[in-house]
């Protein structure tokens, strides 16, 4: 029987985006057994209306059920990191939190 994928929402400081990139192609090495849809944002939204940017994050969490949180040192000082959170434990998403490898105190 094959398994669903879990469609994941990768919430995390935009500063540790290359490190949300090597995770992103860990679902790929057939030496992991790593498998979901990521509904994460890849690109920079092209907007500075906060409302709006929040409108097309919420889309991508709404299609999720997990929302995993990439943590570093400097997460805990991100507001959109927060938000998004909140957003994914109002949906009813499973949280998952994550520290990113290095990470020695958050």
């Amino acid at each position: 029987m094959v398994k669903a994928k879990k469609r994941v929402f990768l919430s995390f400081l935009a500063e540790d985006a290359d490190h949300i990139r090597g995770l992103r192609l860990l679902k790929d090495n057939p030496n992991y057994e790593l498998d979901f849809y990521d509904e994460s944002v890849r690109e920079p939204i092209n907007s500075e209306r906060a409302e709006y940017i929040k409108q097309k994050i919420r889309e991508k969490i709404s299609r999720a059920s997990v929302t995993v949180c990439l943590i570093s040192e400097k997460t805990y000082t991100s507001e959109w990191v927060n938000w998004e959170l909140e957003e994914s434990h109002k949906k009813g998403n499973k949280i998952i939190a994550m520290a990113l490898k290095g990470v020695k105190k958050v």
